[in-house]
């Protein structure tokens, strides 16, 4: 079974159709930049030239940096902030010519998809998915169950949003060697495992192509650390999921 998912980022917008079976891209993903100023107009037209691209017709599942409860965004910390409070599954199904639209954050929908297909694949206990982009997104599972909308990229560290420290997007604007961004990444963790207790960190976003440039580096953390398996398909994925109802 193929549905369609996209994943909207603070830099990019990806999508593909995905198999629900295997949990894997059906075909290669079609990606375009997140328009700046990123208003909920312009990148709904993105989203549209996305799907346009395969020219899909029928449910469409997608992501948002933020906080989503019933199609609503709620807030905005990486894209323009005309998206708080937005009624983004009816602009968006608008602008698809009246598709089913399902919304959800971004770090869920990977989440999701990890622990059905990846990473998290039968784990129990407590289980944090993050993941490290222009921001740092978070899914939280207790047995398998998520607890949605965690944003755990704004707890603070060091006097500033994690993510403003510990993003991938941190990293590159400071310029950083991937051992100091290890020790930024490494102080998060461990703040958030004080907080929450997890058995298993599962690290996610588009650096986690690279985690072996950075995971061996972080030391003091007693929860498990591995890279996503879906890598950064994951928020597609996820996305498809939520679509199908699953």
């Amino acid at each position: 079974m193929n549905v369609f998912g996209v994943d909207i980022g603070g830099s990019g917008i990806k999508g593909a159709p995905v198999d629900l079976d295997r949990g894997d891209l059906a075909q290669e993903r079609h990606k375009v930049l997140t328009p700046q100023p990123s208003t909920p107009d312009a990148v709904a037209d993105g989203v549209a030239e996305v799907v346009g691209h395969f020219g899909w017709t029928g449910p469409v599942g997608i992501t948002f940096p933020g906080v989503v409860t019933s199609g609503v965004t709620r807030t905005a910390a990486n894209v323009n902030k005309g998206w708080i409070d937005q009624d983004a599954a009816s602009l968006l199904s608008g602008r698809l010519g009246g598709l089913p639209v399902t919304i959800l954050n971004d770090a869920d929908a990977a989440g999701v998809a990890e622990m059905t297909f990846g990473a998290g694949r039968g784990r129990k206990g407590t289980v944090i998915m993050l993941t490290f982009g222009t921001g740092i997104g978070s899914a939280l599972f207790v047995d398998g169950r998520l607890v949605p909308n965690t944003e755990l990229g704004h707890l603070e560290l060091g006097g500033h949003d994690a993510e403003k420290r510990a993003s991938t997007k941190a990293k590159e604007d400071a310029d950083l060697t991937w051992q100091h961004w290890a020790r930024r990444v490494q102080k998060y963790l461990a703040h958030v495992e004080m907080l929450f207790s997890p058995e298993l960190f599962i690290v996610g976003g588009g650096v986690s192509r690279k985690a072996d440039k950075f995971l061996p580096l972080i030391e003091g953390v007693r929860a498990e650390i591995v890279p996503a398996e879906l890598q950064n398909n994951a928020g597609i994925v996820g996305a498809a999921m939520a679509a199908a109802g699953r």
